[in-house]
């Protein structure tokens, strides 16, 4: 894939949802994306259980590769907006939500401020995250020198990740 012309960024954005019509707030996710970039590519969504609060129901999660020339701090308020929109309550930490979208790596950078961390410091053991990246950018090296698609086949070992469908 070529990369991206000056002053415009690739960057990966995790989505989920466990609320209502879970693929409804996926898809207004990838369709408001559009208003602050160009979506190159979306990941299938993939099913799974919830990571940290289990009494919720399950999850659907994808990956969009967006190009963008937001700075991280405009593009997270943006995400933040989309998710209002989405009618997120943040009630539970790791709780039920509507959508949940992350800023998981932003180019090559590393960022860091108090409310911001790219990448995204858990995603490296989450596998709800690293497969559907994986479909994206299999050869990325992530945390460690492992590249993010060997990274996807050992976590899927422990957790479970089971493909919907791709719907974009």
């Amino acid at each position: 894939m070529p990369q991206a012309p000056d002053g415009v960024h690739d960057v990966y954005i995790g989505a989920g949802s466990n609320v209502g019509k879970r693929l409804f707030h996926l898809d207004a996710a990838v369709c408001g994306l559009r208003d602050i970039g160009e979506i190159v590519q979306c990941s299938p969504v993939y099913e799974t259980d919830p990571v940290g609060y289990a009494n919720q129901d399950k999850f659907l999660n994808m990956v969009v590769h967006l190009r963008t020339t937001a700075k991280p701090r405009e593009l997270l308020e943006y995400l933040a907006r989309l998710e209002q929109q989405a009618r997120r309550e943040r009630t539970i930490r790791f709780g039920p939500r509507t959508l949940d979208l992350d800023i998981l790596l932003y180019d090559n950078d590393y960022y860091c401020v108090s409310d911001l961390q790219i990448p995204h410091p858990r995603m490296w053991e989450r596998a709800f995250v690293i497969v559907p990246l994986a479909d994206l950018t299999p050869d990325r090296l992530g945390l460690g020198g492992i590249r993010v698609g060997q990274l996807a086949k050992s976590l899927q070992v422990g957790e479970e990740v089971r493909y919907v469908g791709r719907f974009w």
